[in-house]
């Protein structure tokens, strides 16, 4: 269904994961696809990390991942070197090895303390380095991470303009909009889009969400759409791909967490 968005069901889907937030997860047991981006940014939460530096290890785990096969490596330890990585690469100087190694394996291990410096600890600080030194290999020694937050940002504030401080304030249109970018990392398919596109995607769905309309635009012409004078290459397609890719990240989410 391409030109009509079940918010109904959205919003259904995102209030019944913040209902099972709270239930711990054993990412051992559950096995199953999308458990491990849930892994890094439940840990991500846990280290306070910028949400770029989280969107950035999602990244990187999603695009090693796309270069192997998955199942010839542990993938927690990818994960969590990822995160210590994505720390580098954004700069955010809070994430720190001793902390990454803790929280990745408390958060593995349920009920378990915290390593102490034993040799358990230097052996899992040798496994994250050597899996650090195998991702950056993996991509080519490219570690350039073009995220779409800044685009985004940029797009709302014209928005903004755009619809007036009165109907932009009316909703929470920018809450929601970084919601759906931060959430859709979840998924390895924003791999797919351009950053321009995964931001305008996200706005889009979060305009939809509310019922917000831009003035002085014509849903019926895709050449009158208020995104064309952003990003000349974006096309309805892409609205809607992006928009159902989304959607279903909540919907594998919840069914993960009922699991």
């Amino acid at each position: 269904m391409k030109n009509v968005l079940d918010v109904m069901s959205l919003q259904q889907h995102v209030e019944s994961n913040k209902a099972q937030t709270m239930k711990p997860i054993d990412y051992r047991k559950l096995n199953k696809p999308g458990v491990v981006p849930m892994y890094i940014f439940e840990c991500a939460a846990k280290l306070k990390m910028k949400p770029l530096t989280a969107a950035c290890a999602a990244i990187v785990f999603h695009r090693f991942s796309r270069e192997v096969k998955p199942s010839d490596y542990d993938e927690f330890l990818i994960a969590a070197s990822s995160l210590y990585l994505a720390g580098k690469i954004k700069e955010d100087e809070s994430v720190k090895i001793r902390d990454v190694i803790n929280v990745a394996y408390c958060t593995l291990n349920r009920g378990n303390s915290p390593l102490d410096l034993n040799d358990e600890y230097w052996s899992m600080r040798d496994a994250i380095v050597q899996a650090e030194l195998l991702i950056t290999r993996t991509l080519g020694f490219d570690l350039n991470i073009d995220l779409a937050h800044k685009y985004l940002l940029h797009y709302m504030k014209t928005l903004q303009d755009w619809v007036g401080t009165e109907v932009w304030n009316s909703a929470p249109i920018a809450k929601a909009a970084a919601s759906y970018l931060q959430d859709f990392h979840h998924s390895a398919n924003i791999l797919k889009y351009k950053p321009t596109h995964v931001a305008i995607g996200c706005l889009s769905l979060a305009l939809q969400t509310y019922g917000i309309q831009v003035p002085l635009t014509d849903e019926s012409d895709e050449s009158a759409m208020w995104y064309k004078p952003l990003v000349k290459d974006f096309t309805r397609e892409n609205q809607w791909e992006i928009i159902e890719n989304v959607i279903e990240v909540y919907k594998h989410e919840a069914f993960l967490k009922a699991a």
